[in-house]
């Protein structure tokens, strides 16, 4: 029986949510605690033959892709700022960036030790909502996240990432 799995071959267990990083601008975006899911749906057009109204054909439409959303705790770091900023600042339209407000993101699922295990290119992406700071409350006992709300116009798997072989050394960190 088919486990998923060729170079690993004792492996079961598929891989966990909890190992992941970003890229942006060719670095690893720090701090990323949650990553939203890549989802993307196609419509149905339906349609009848003339000859036969009993009957309903289906075929696709057009595909779109949902929002990812990326928390972290608040940092002294800029990154997410710096990006929501290219779309909008508080000095309105004319501060917009139109040349560098989309960005290509790479989204690494990595195994247990570190290796990635997928890697999927998400395509033309831009900030559609910035949280700064979320709602504050002293009687709560947690962390102060900050997330954008990253709009893309598509996504792909990396086909040249193959399985890695869990036997192989603890990868460097980028």
């Amino acid at each position: 029986m088919a486990k998923g799995f060729v170079t690993n071959a004792h492996r079961i267990d598929p891989y966990k949510n909890f190992k992941f990083r970003v890229l942006w601008d060719g670095r690893t975006v720090l701090g990323v605690s949650k990553a939203g899911a890549l989802k993307r749906t196609t419509e149905v057009v339906k349609h009848r033959d003339g000859g036969d109204n009993s009957f309903e054909h289906k075929s696709p439409g057009r595909t779109s892709y949902e929002a990812l959303t990326l928390e972290r705790g608040i940092t002294h770091d800029p990154e997410f700022e710096n990006w929501a900023n290219l779309v909008h600042q508080f000095a309105g339209d004319p501060a917009m960036d139109l040349v560098n407000y989309k960005k290509e993101l790479t989204l690494e699922v990595l195994n247990e030790k570190g290796h990635v295990a997928k890697r999927y290119f998400l395509h033309r992406c831009w900030v559609s909502e910035y949280t700064a700071v979320p709602d504050l409350d002293a009687n709560a006992n947690a962390i102060a996240i900050e997330s954008l709300k990253i709009e893309l116009e598509g996504w792909e798997r990396d086909v040249e990432t193959k399985e890695p072989d869990e036997r192989s050394p603890v990868p460097a960190a980028p």
